[in-house]
């Protein structure tokens, strides 16, 4: 699984990157996160206003910090997804 966290290094961005690995760590998980802050790069992923968040290529929120809660229910739903295809 692969999560991304798109934003140029704001309090915003940071603040979802750390809710991101607060959730990752309470449901026992050992995966990366990346904190794409390059603007080219946020750009392919054609989101309007950041934070964005990416998990497995896909983007999951934009815009907004998703609480704890709901980013575990996106993480949950792409290992479903991966086990699934």
């Amino acid at each position: 699984m692969n999560i991304k966290v798109l934003g140029t290094g704001c309090a915003r961005c940071n603040s979802l990157e750390k809710t991101v690995k607060e959730a990752i760590k309470e449901m026992g998980l050992n995966i990366e996160i990346e904190h794409v802050t390059d603007m080219k790069q946020i750009m392919q992923y054609s989101i309007l206003m950041t934070p964005g968040l990416v998990i497995d290529e896909k983007v999951v929120s934009s815009g907004s910090i998703p609480k704890k809660d709901e980013v575990k229910k996106m993480i949950t739903l792409a290992l479903q997804d991966k086990k699934g295809s």
